[in-house]
């Protein structure tokens, strides 16, 4: 067991160490860090991850991250309402949106089908996706998750769950492998496969 000189550099080292992929010695070294600088720095350091957490939003029409009502990019005027880019989550929008070749707009569903976790369709942001597929004003629906077993399961959901809907369906193009999630993927191959995307009905063939 590790021992340390103070319960409260021990209290944070283990703060520090709950979070994904930090282990203890990252932790240490972050914290023996924060404690060499300047008391105000941290507390701004702090504020900002409080600030972050009690205030952060969620876009009322997507679900994605925002600090308003509407996210950037459902209140940019410029891109195309009518192309709605289904994703997994933040980070999935973040890669797609450095491909900088795609201009509709997007719906994040905040996880994907998976028994083995717990989650299912009712835990995901899939009713939302139809209802703003039902207006009419969508004329494609991108299916764009990551290409693993979870993913298959969800985009099979949704299509089924549209298809009463006269909209055209498409996924993107299998360039990104199989088994991978599209935040690793490099932007040319993404842009690549977001640009040549099919029809899903084509997909479920193969």
């Amino acid at each position: 067991m590790d021992q340390y000189p103070s319960k409260l550099i021990e209290d944070a080292v283990n703060a520090m160490s709950s979070l994904p992929g930090v282990g203890k010695r990252t932790a240490l070294r972050l914290v023996l860090n924060l404690l060499k600088r300047e008391p105000g720095e941290v507390e701004n350091f702090a504020t900002a991850f409080t600030r972050m957490r009690n205030e952060i939003k969620y876009c009322t029409q997507c679900h994605n991250i925002a600090d308003v009502d509407l996210c950037a990019v459902c209140a940019d005027t410029r891109r195309d309402t009518t192309v709605i880019c289904v994703v997994e989550n933040l980070r999935d929008v973040m890669a797609i949106e450095n491909t900088l070749t795609y201009r509709g707009v997007y719906h994040l569903l905040g996880g994907i089908i998976s028994p083995m976790d717990g989650i299912g369709p009712a835990d995901l942001n899939i009713d939302s996706l139809v209802s703003r597929v039902g207006t009419g004003h969508v004329n494609e629906v991108i299916l764009a998750l990551s290409a693993t077993m979870e993913g298959d399961t969800t985009n099979f959901y949704i299509f089924k769950k549209l298809s009463g809907i006269d909209v055209k369906i498409t996924t993107i193009a299998r360039g990104v492998p199989v088994g991978d999630e599209l935040e690793y993927t490099d932007e040319v191959t993404l842009g690549r496969s977001i640009a040549n995307r099919i029809m899903y009905e084509n997909n479920l063939a193969r």
